[in-house]
């Protein structure tokens, strides 16, 4: 019981992870210092992502779900919504090259926004 829930809070760490890396530099907006944690989330969920590696928590979930014993009959909310989202059937080596350019694109969007404001900003009080 204990490892199933550790493999669940795991998922949920991994989703929250994933969703740190696409929309973190939404955060960055109102709190600036979070560049320094969110641009090594970001290079690395791309690096991932182009390199076709899996991520170290992928593994570390399943290792806790068998170690458990294995899959239930009854699924909980996490293994029934969750993981399939964060680990689509359909991830091809060319839909992971798709997300890693989401990743690089819709962070570039953010921080060229964050950085157009800076400056617009420096030059206001100049």
């Amino acid at each position: 019981m204990l490892l199933r829930i550790l493999a669940d809070v795991t998922v949920v760490l991994h989703l929250a992870f994933v969703l740190f890396v696409v929309f973190g530099g939404l955060l960055v907006v109102r709190w600036s210092r979070l560049v320094w944690l969110h641009l090594p989330a970001a290079a690395w969920g791309a690096w991932v992502e182009f390199a076709g590696w899996v991520c170290p928590l992928t593994p570390l979930e399943s290792w806790l779900r068998e170690q458990g014993g294995g899959s239930v009959s009854a699924s909980s909310f996490v293994e029934r919504y969750l993981v399939p989202n964060l680990y689509p059937a359909s991830l091809s080596r060319e839909f992971q090259w798709v997300l890693g350019g989401l990743v690089v694109l819709v962070n570039a969007a953010v921080y060229l926004v964050v950085l157009r404001g800076r400056v617009r900003r420096s030059r206001e009080r100049a």
